[in-house]
């Protein structure tokens, strides 16, 4: 009899276990109301379980805990949203979204959250957000999965994979998982496929993924996750090779910029001009100008801001410069010195003369849309302006090669150059050849302000940072000589861009300064010398 009641009493019990839900089985109001007493523990194993429902009702009352804006009501223990009504607070029904009453703030209590909870909601939120029809809300799910990786939300990535049609969310997916198994229980054999997939993400963000889980994996994938983080890195010492050599080559192309005009003006008339930088700065204050014009009068012009500032650029410095040649320059030809103080007082007024009308400050220059945002290529992150630049650059100097080599002015030029007696007897005017040549060289400067205005601040000192850097790659290609200074500049930008690592910004400028030295005094003329008769004789 004893036995009887003994074997009714145990089957009584199981079939209230059975009937009576768990907590990780009951409704997902149950799991958030559990919330509000909770431990920053007990809440971190709730939102596992949470995300482990797949019922996205619940995203809204994550995204409030998040927050900070989910609350206990001390009256019934339920945990509510709640947003500011006056003096009081207006419940929300953290599921239905419907109105749950208002109250004194005092009939509230905050659930605090801090940040392991918050990297937990994130990870469930992306859990539960990776069934969504929107294609961008996937995305970013498995985003945030990948970036919070998390055991209990595998079986929901797993779903969600399987249903997964768009190649890259699956891809994403397929790597959130991966992040996802290395954090779990799984077998070795999917240990270890996981580190392959991981390892195939590559960069910065894969090894940070591998050493996270490195104290906790299992010590037969030790080797395995070693190998992988040595590959990572000696790939990424090689991408970072190339980003070094990328940035040398933008700082280059802007060296170019600067200097080209600086290398028909030194060139061909044996000026040394202090005031090339102004004419920088001033084809950099008339896109400004011009983007004022487009902003009040022409809004939608915008996007042909550069392009408008271009040819006005060119001529407003073109102009200067043939009038500082016609008024000053002409009547010191032979005398350096006396050339070179001229052209620094010249310098002195520009600058002073910008700073009246405009102002000492910076000036705001925008970018167009299609000079804005960046790319990746491979390893590498490469910025729209930057490469615009580099091709702007590149475009500048072979016009301005096919001018020199095709056109009558470019034969004279290069007569000039050569030989200026020779020239003048063959009935060269050369006089009008030096102040055109000058105004062409201030032109170019004034078309390189317009490219430096959007990677530099506008202001009355923007010339002086490339001046003594112009007139280095200048010597260094050789005087006059458009091929020498297009392979000094990329080469002294990319030689910039290996020290400046190691020795500072400062001190590398120092040791090119140095190495420039050294180099002129095995070859006076520079890289790629140009001959003449004069020269020669």
């Amino acid at each position: 009899m004893t036995f009887k009641i003994f074997i009714q009493a145990f089957f009584a019990l199981l079939m209230l276990a059975l009937a009576t839900p768990s907590l990780a089985q009951s409704d997902p109001k149950d799991l958030i109301n559990a919330l509000g007493k909770a431990s920053f523990t007990e809440a971190a194993d709730l939102l596992g379980q949470i995300a482990a429902s797949g019922d996205t009702r619940v995203v809204p009352a994550l995204e409030a805990f998040a927050e900070g804006d989910l609350y206990l009501r001390k009256t019934d223990g339920a945990v509510v949203i709640t947003k500011s009504a006056g003096a009081n607070l207006k419940a929300i029904d953290p599921l239905t979204g419907e109105s749950a009453g208002e109250a004194p703030k005092a009939a509230f209590t905050k659930i605090k959250v801090n940040n392991t909870l918050r990297r937990a909601i994130r990870s469930a939120l992306g859990g539960l957000t990776l069934l969504s029809p929107d294609k961008s809300v996937r995305l970013a799910a498995a985003q945030s999965v990948l970036q919070s990786p998390s055991a209990e939300n595998l079986d929901l990535v797993e779903t969600a994979l399987a249903k997964e049609t768009d190649a890259e969310v699956k891809l994403r997916m397929e790597e959130a998982r991966a992040v996802s198994v290395l954090a779990s229980d799984r077998s070795v054999e999917e240990k270890r496929a996981a580190i392959d997939t991981v390892q195939s993400i590559g960069g910065r963000e894969a090894i940070g993924m591998l050493m996270t889980v490195s104290s906790s994996i299992d010590a037969t994938l030790k080797p395995d996750l070693d190998a992988a983080i040595a590959d990572l890195q000696g790939d990424l010492a090689l991408w970072d090779l190339a980003q070094n050599v990328w940035y040398g080559l933008s700082l280059g192309s802007v060296l170019l910029l600067a200097a080209i005009g600086l290398a028909i003006t030194f060139g061909v008339m044996g000026i040394i001009n202090m005031a090339h930088g102004e004419m920088v700065m001033i084809g950099a204050y008339s896109t400004f100008v011009v983007q004022e014009v487009i902003r009040s009068s022409y809004p939608g012009l915008f996007d042909w801001s550069l392009a408008i500032a271009v040819p006005v650029a060119f001529l407003v410095t073109g102009f200067i410069g043939l009038v500082v040649e016609r008024g000053v320059i002409r009547f010191l030809y032979g005398r350096p010195l006396e050339t070179l103080l001229a052209t620094w007082g010249i310098s002195l007024i520009l600058q002073q003369g910008i700073r009246t009308i405009f102002g000492p400050t910076n000036q705001e220059v925008g970018n167009p849309s299609w000079m804005s945002g960046s790319f990746p290529l491979g390893g590498i992150t490469v910025t729209w302006n930057r490469m615009w630049i580099i091709l702007f650059s590149l475009s500048i100097f072979f016009a301005l090669l096919v001018l020199m080599k095709k056109s009558a002015f470019g034969l004279q030029m290069r007569a000039v150059t050569q030989n200026r007696r020779m020239a003048s007897s063959m009935g060269i005017r050369t006089p009008w050849v030096d102040a055109f040549t000058f105004a062409l060289g201030s032109g170019i400067a004034g078309i390189a302000g317009v490219a430096l205005s959007q990677i530099d601040n506008v202001s009355p000192n923007l010339g002086q940072a490339y001046i003594i850097d112009s007139f280095m790659v200048v010597v260094f290609g050789g005087v006059g000589n458009l091929w020498g200074t297009l392979v000094g500049a990329l080469s002294l930008g990319v030689l910039n861009k290996f020290l400046e690592p190691s020795v500072g910004a400062v001190l590398g400028k120092i040791l090119v300064l140095v190495l420039i030295i050294l180099f002129i005094q095995k070859r006076p003329r520079g890289l790629f010398a140009l001959k003449g008769r004069a020269i020669e004789a």
